[in-house]
């Protein structure tokens, strides 16, 4: 792709939209950064910064590509009057994958991507391949394509918004994990946002692999599909305690630091992804020898008075909450609430009646959680509370020995915090200074 005197135009000035322009500039193109915010900061004094973006200031612009950021939904007024003049619309991990040379493992899923990123790249990089996080986790692609020695491989997270806008993006292996309900604030429809995710298996031929949760419908697809499952039959299950490769026993997660069915099943996708790099099971299992699941994932914070406080803060949707309940091997107490997403937790009752003991629901979305709990509120009590403090003392104040209080909220978190990290940060906090 030649980009020499080509005038782009980036919307959005967060950490990718600062990526792509540098890219952009190293390229040789002519770089302006749009936004709706009243200041720009971060960018070279090479881009020209414009503040207070709005309709008419699209109108008015032409490039010769546009470069959209993920956090801005391609389908309103605002884009599409960017595109009315503008040569090409593409996303920041389109742009860096054109000028990238080395192996793509893109892992995408509703829930679970992070650890498997990491995992991928943990595998990797103990086999002395190099490789590097990216994506929708850690750092953007751009960055990555622009260091000195660019890694012969990385392990790439892409969220349904990155997909939305490729078009050449070619990954040599496909993760995808699960699909369920998620960022209905977004889209019109549960199959608009499969569809967005679907699109990571655009350019797929049949000398790429796929891996994928067994089960999955993931439709007709040319590339190569391994399966995988803690559930029913797959080419890769768990068989007391072990990841299991048909009859063969390959990995033993009681030497791992991974919890729950769920790092299970994000172990097998990233072992089967490293496969196709050659990577043998003996060295996969050393690279996850001792390995501890990202923070705010089921992260065991401590346990006091024979009570087990588990932070899961980056369970922003339905699944992710489920896959945090059904992990679990002791009785919870559960501490759920955030933002409203238009999602429906009537999907949990089932799961709920198995595994909870109470709810302490909070925020935006408090009342209609404690509405649609009541409808089994014999068997769940649910307590509403003001805050996540409020929301720790009470389960405190229920949960006996042998129990475990977890803060899966099963939502994001921007009514109360500036985003899950924050979150978690603030439970991690209030719990260790109980006495």
């Amino acid at each position: 792709m030649n980009l020499r005197n080509k005038h782009i135009i980036i919307l959005g000035a967060g950490r990718s939209g600062q990526a792509a322009a540098a890219l952009a500039l190293r390229e040789g193109a002519v770089v302006s950064v749009h936004d709706m915010a009243s200041e720009i900061i971060g960018f070279s004094d090479e881009v020209q910064l414009v503040t207070n973006a709005k309709v008419e200031t699209g109108r008015k612009s032409s490039c010769d590509l546009l470069v959209l950021s993920p956090g801005i939904d391609g389908e309103t007024d605002f884009v599409r009057a960017y595109q009315e003049n503008a040569g090409e619309l593409i996303g920041e991990v389109e742009l860096a994958s054109r000028f990238y040379q080395g192996r793509i493992v893109a892992i995408t899923g509703t829930n679970g991507k992070t650890t498997t990123t990491e995992l991928v790249q943990r595998i990797l990089s103990h086999s002395g391949t190099s490789c590097l996080a990216c994506g929708n986790y850690g750092i953007p692609f751009s960055e990555i394509v622009m260091l000195d020695e660019p890694p012969v491989s990385v392990a790439l997270e892409v969220s349904s918004f990155q997909l939305e806008t490729i078009t050449s993006f070619h990954p040599d292996v496909v993760i995808w994990l699960n699909f369920s309900a998620d960022h209905m604030d977004r889209y019109p429809t549960l199959a608009a946002y499969k569809n967005a995710k679907l699109r990571v298996f655009k350019n797929l031929t049949e000398n790429n692999r796929i891996i994928v949760r067994a089960g999955e419908d993931i439709g007709t697809q040319l590339a190569d599909i391994t399966t995988f499952s803690t559930e029913g039959n797959a080419d890769y299950t768990l068989d007391s305690g072990w990841i299991s490769q048909g009859d063969q026993k390959i990995i033993d997660l009681a030497e791992t630091g991974l919890r729950g069915l769920h790092n299970a099943e994000n172990a097998m996708a990233a072992y089967a992804a490293c496969l196709s790099f050659g990577i043998d099971a003996q060295t996969a299992s050393e690279a996850l020898d001792k390995c501890a699941p990202p923070l705010h994932r089921c992260e065991l914070v401590r346990t006091l008075d024979g009570v087990e406080y588990i932070n899961d803060s980056k369970a922003t949707n339905l699944h992710a909450l489920d896959s945090a309940l059904r992990s679990q091997g002791r009785p919870i107490v559960l501490i759920a609430g955030g933002k409203q997403k238009g999602l429906d937790y009537s999907e949990l009752l089932p799961r709920l009646q198995q595994t909870t003991k109470t709810v302490i629901v909070f925020g935006e979305i408090a009342d209609q959680l404690e509405i649609t709990f009541s409808v089994i509120a014999d068997q769940l009590p649910t307590i509403k509370v003001g805050d996540l403090e409020d929301a720790v003392f009470q389960a405190r104040q229920v949960a006996k020995h042998g129990d475990t209080i977890l803060f899966s909220p099963g939502t994001s978190s921007f009514d109360m915090f500036t985003g899950y990290e924050q979150r978690g940060d603030c439970f991690r906090q209030i719990v260790n200074q109980q006495n």
